[in-house]
């Protein structure tokens, strides 16, 4: 049978697009059938925008026909998280305190999207505000995983990963506070890279906590994610976190890793989670990121045990820091300014309106951490805190630090359990938090971090996390490519299919 368009990875399709086997209209409205197709099950998308995205399809097609040069993905659709920016493009965090809101211009990660060529083909959904870790605390409902419709698909991007999983987009933009990116990357076999807090502009995401926020790919290969997040990455004098330094070149890492060869290459596994892993993450899980481990020393590479003693703290260090982050953030959600406003029908105050649209807009998981983080702030608990939050995030750094003197690399599992069931962990928060247990400390750090699929456990995927230094993500893209070589393809198969494209 003749490979469908869906099929393909995307660098496999930009460069069809660049050879005149396929135009960026044809790969598009492809897609677009798919989603038609198939999210009425999965729920991966918010919003679509077929009109839109064929629009830039063909004006791609166009400058191809007239012999400009383009980017190496140009032509190749998008999916984008709701929380990244959008002019004219509906944008909701999934939330209902943004249902309606139609901003008035593109962040700087949509921008680069848009002039790089690449057809936006809408908004995925996600927990509200990127809180959570199922995709079940979205105000227009839970995504499903393409892999068994009964379990969720990670989170807080669940739809990314779903839409990319499910064949819906051949790439995706997703944000990584705890592991919002690599965590629904290991349960769905898709690729999720976190890269350097910095690297990648955070203007025009809306925010949850400042100093962890990660815009990065999700995509079915590591080439794939390698050439979008170099689309995406670079100094931008908008954000004033944003590193002033240029592009790592991860897609020239990503193709050295993907011949197989690692010699050189020194691993770190990390004797507190291994130690922690015993006590808590599946049996399945362990085996397969073992085997995963396995074969990167089959490659070449050199496994040397690595203690990081303050790794144990990072779970309760993250839900001080974010919360408390998260309280300040959406302070600006008060009815005034833009949003949902509730009450406002001459009979309330100010402050009352303020409340009931607060009540009415934002859900449990959101009021949960607002709280959560507000108490942590406040007069007389500051310090107690929030403050010694951020001292035990300095020995985090430190212990990555000291790891980097020694290895090139950490590796883990990315999560210590394959998808569950809907509605097995909402009851019980803390359980749901588990999720992100791997994923947190490269938050807290701020280096890179990738998660790409090692195995099956119970017939659903079992993903590694790759951890590098600060500013060397290539390492991360080298190491995962090459594990990626030795797996069979890891693509949801099991997705309700649509026509041949």
């Amino acid at each position: 049978m003749t490979e469908r368009i869906i099929d393909k990875t995307a660098a496999a399709l930009a460069e069809d697009i660049r050879e005149g086997r396929l135009t960026s209209v044809e790969v598009t409205r492809a897609f677009l059938d798919r989603i038609a197709a198939v999210d009425g099950e999965i729920k991966a998308f918010t919003t679509v925008d077929a009109e839109g995205a064929l629009a830039q399809a063909a004006e791609v097609d166009a400058k191809l026909k007239a012999g400009e040069e383009l980017s190496p993905l140009a032509g190749v659709p998008i999916a984008v998280k709701d929380l990244f920016v959008t002019k004219g493009l509906r944008t909701t965090a999934s939330s209902k305190m943004l249902e309606e809101w139609i901003p008035p211009y593109d962040g700087t990660i949509v921008e680069r999207v848009r002039a790089a060529g690449l057809p936006i083909l809408g908004k995925t959904n996600l927990d509200e505000f990127a809180m959570g870790s199922s995709t079940e605390y979205s105000a227009f409902g839970a995504t499903k995983n393409p892999w068994d419709t009964d379990r969720i698909p990670g989170g807080s991007g669940g739809g990314s990963s779903a839409a990319v999983a499910a064949k819906m987009a051949p790439l995706a933009l997703g944000t990584d506070t705890g592991g919002s990116i690599r965590q629904p990357g290991a349960v769905t076999g898709t690729f999720g890279g976190k890269p350097t807090y910095g690297s990648n502009s955070r203007y025009g995401v809306i925010a949850f906590s400042s100093s962890l926020d990660t815009p990065g790919p999700v995509t079915r290969t590591v080439l794939d994610g390698a050439l979008l997040n170099e689309v995406i990455s670079g100094h931008d004098p908008k954000d004033s976190t944003s590193i002033p330094q240029d592009v790592r070149p991860v897609a020239d890492a990503a193709r050295e890793g993907s011949g197989g060869d690692l010699s050189g290459v020194t691993l770190g596994v990390v004797k507190e989670f291994a130690e922690g892993s015993a006590q808590g993450a599946e049996p399945g899980v362990i085996e397969a990121y073992q085997a995963g481990v396995e074969q990167l020393v089959k490659l070449g590479a050199t496994v040397k045990e690595i203690s990081a003693p303050h790794f144990a703290y990072a779970l309760p260090t993250y839900y001080l820091i974010a919360p408390s982050e998260a309280s300040s953030n959406l302070a600006r959600y008060d009815s005034v300014r833009y949003g949902l406003r509730v009450g406002d029908d001459g009979d309330n105050s100010l402050e009352q309106v303020m409340s009931k649209t607060r009540e009415a807009g934002f859900g449990p998981e959101v009021k949960r951490r607002i709280i959560l983080g507000t108490y942590a702030l406040s007069a007389g608990y500051i310090d107690q805190f929030y403050g010694q939050a951020q001292k035990v995030r300095t020995l985090i750094k430190r212990d990555f630090e000291a790891a980097f003197a020694e290895v090139d690399a950490l590796v883990s599992p990315t999560t210590p359990f394959i998808a569950f069931p809907f509605g097995s962990r909402t009851a019980d928060p803390y359980q749901m938090y588990l999720s992100d247990l791997y994923t947190i400390p490269s938050n807290l750090y701020g280096g890179p971090a990738v998660s790409v699929p090692a195995g099956l456990s119970e017939g659903m995927p079992v993903g590694l996390q790759v951890m590098g230094p600060v500013m060397r993500d290539e390492v991360c893209y080298r190491v995962a490519a090459a594990l990626e070589s030795t797996q069979s393809p890891i693509l949801a198969e099991t997705a309700p299919e649509a026509e041949e494209a």
